[in-house]
């Protein structure tokens, strides 16, 4: 089994959310869970980190954008951090996340 951290940072009204490891289909309900649990209904803002994220498969492209579309019925603004080059980024791009978050830098 592949090894995934949450991490939760609130700052008041928005949330900061640090994925690091590997997210796939062995780890991904654990994942959804945390992440989701650390969502409520008068965030204005949610930036999730994969800076430290090493790999991510179709199981974890869906937490993502699940989130997405979450935060968007929510009315809450969805910035996804990861770098330019790395494989994450590429797996973002290919997947077209970009349509449903902003995703940088």
């Amino acid at each position: 089994m592949t090894t995934a951290n949450v991490e939760v940072r609130s700052h008041g009204n928005t949330v900061e959310i640090l994925l690091t490891g590997e997210i796939d289909l062995s780890n991904s309900d654990v994942v959804k869970e945390k992440v989701f649990a650390s969502i409520d209904n008068h965030l204005l803002a949610v930036t999730i980190d994969l800076a430290g994220l090493s790999y991510i498969d179709s199981a974890g492209l869906r937490i993502l954008f699940a989130l997405a579309e979450r935060l968007r019925l929510l009315q809450t603004t969805c910035t996804v951090i990861a770098p330019p080059g790395t494989p994450t980024r590429r797996v973002l791009e290919m997947s077209g996340m970009a349509a449903v978050a902003q995703v940088k830098p």
